[in-house]
This record gives structure tokens, C-alpha cells and sequence, in this order.
């Protein structure tokens, strides 16, 4: 029985997919990961930096670093970017032991930081994902 054309194209989409989404998840695990496993070095080690610099001072700073199971929506949509940071998010809950500090602007900021280390680790893994997929370079 012959094999028609079209499932070896099936079987090779289905690889490059799951390809792809083991980039995307490996970049949010570690920030730039996705990206250096593609040899995409600069870009790799500019995501790296970046999302460590922002967590860095987001705790620095002491902002709030949300945690799941928050009954307030704006809360849990906090709670989505933090945990976009990846294994950064984990760290910065492990070394953050005062607390957050929102009474002040500083901490305020701190918690804009970390919101803003999550999201941009996020575009970063789903940019990873999209060259994976060859859709973009």
C-alpha cells in the first residue's frame, strides 16, 4: 500500500509544531532559553538581561508579587504577569521575605517591574514559538 504525499507533509507540520512549543515553553521557563536553542544568540541574551534586570528591581523595590487563588480580577491578572517572568517569578517569591511595600511609590514601581518582566517574557516565548514554526526570522 502506497503512502500518499500528504502524510509525510501531516508528520512534518505535527514535528515542527511540537517543536515550536517546546521552544515557547522552555523561553518562558528561562527567559531568552527558546531563543538561544535556535542560536539566536543576541536575542537570546537580550531577553535574559532584560527580564532578570526588571525582576531584580521589582523586588528591589519591593513590589507586590501576586500569588494564585486572589479573589480580585485585577489580582489574578496581576498574578498571570508575574508568573510570565517563568523560573524568575519562583526566585523572586523564594528571596522576597520583607514583603511588598506599595505604600510608597517605590513599591509601587516594584510592582510595575515585575508585571512588566512577565509580559515581556511572554512576547518573547510566543516570538520564539513563531520562528520555531518559521513564520517569522
Amino acid at each position: 500500500m502506497e503512502e500518499s504525499p500528504a502524510i509525510p507533509q501531516v508528520r512534518k507540520n505535527t514535528n515542527r509544531h511540537f517543536y515550536a512549543l517546546a521552544m515557547a515553553a522552555l523561553g518562558w521557563l528561562v527567559p531568552g532559553l527558546g531563543h538561544a536553542l535556535q542560536k539566536m544568540w543576541g536575542r537570546a541574551a537580550i531577553f535574559f538581561v532584560s527580564v532578570a534586570l526588571l525582576v531584580g528591581l521589582g523586588v528591589r523595590l519591593r513590589g507586590n508579587i501576586f500569588t494564585a487563588g486572589e479573589e480580585d480580577s485585577f489580582d489574578r491578572l496581576g498574578y498571570v504577569a508575574d508568573l510570565g517572568a517563568g523560573s524568575f517569578y519562583f526566585v523572586a517569591r523564594m528571596v522576597e521575605k520583607n514583603g511588598a511595600d506599595t505604600s510608597k511609590v517605590s513599591g509601587d514601581l516594584g510592582t510595575r517591574f515585575l508585571a512588566t518582566a512577565g509580559v515581556l517574557n511572554l512576547l518573547a516565548a510566543l516570538h520564539a514559538y513563531e520562528v520555531a514554526r518559521g513564520r517569522k526570522g
